[in-house]
């Protein structure tokens, strides 16, 4: 079984992952090989943008998240019934709605591989401003 874990919680097509911002997300990416074959290499590259709910996704958020590491990870050879799991770390700078889109790749290549050999929910994570303790 292949998941995703932001902050601990694993994901779900309906969850939303909450946050505050200013404190590092942590990200766990576990990929299970159930074919019969050894798979790889390849690379997992992981992009955040913001859904304007209007058909655009807005990948341009340097100003708005930044990983804590790369956002790109090289994976050399799954075999069989096997786990490879990858992990790293978002800082959100901004209050927002953002989703994760993850994608596979042959490595050193730009060629995609076929969603559905991965069977990854996507991620929706919603950062919120730092509760602040309340002064008497």
């Amino acid at each position: 079984m292949s998941y995703i874990l932001v902050d601990g919680k694993v994901c779900d097509c309906d969850a939303v992952v909450t946050c505050q911002v200013g404190d590092p997300v942590p990200l766990q990416v576990k990929l299970t090989n159930w074919s019969k074959h050894s798979v790889g290499p390849f690379a997992l590259t992981m992009m955040p943008y913001q859904d304007y709910q209007n058909g655009v996704h807005n990948y341009d958020l340097q100003d708005a998240i930044t990983f804590v590491g790369s956002n790109t990870f090289h994976i050399d050879t799954v075999k069989p019934t096997k786990d490879s799991v990858y992990f790293g770390a978002l800082l959100f700078l901004y209050t927002g709605d953002f989703y994760l889109n993850i994608k596979f790749h042959e490595d050193n290549c730009s060629r995609e591989l076929p969603l559905s050999w991965l069977c990854l929910p996507s991620v929706h994570i919603r950062a919120t401003e730092p509760v602040t303790p309340a002064k008497l």
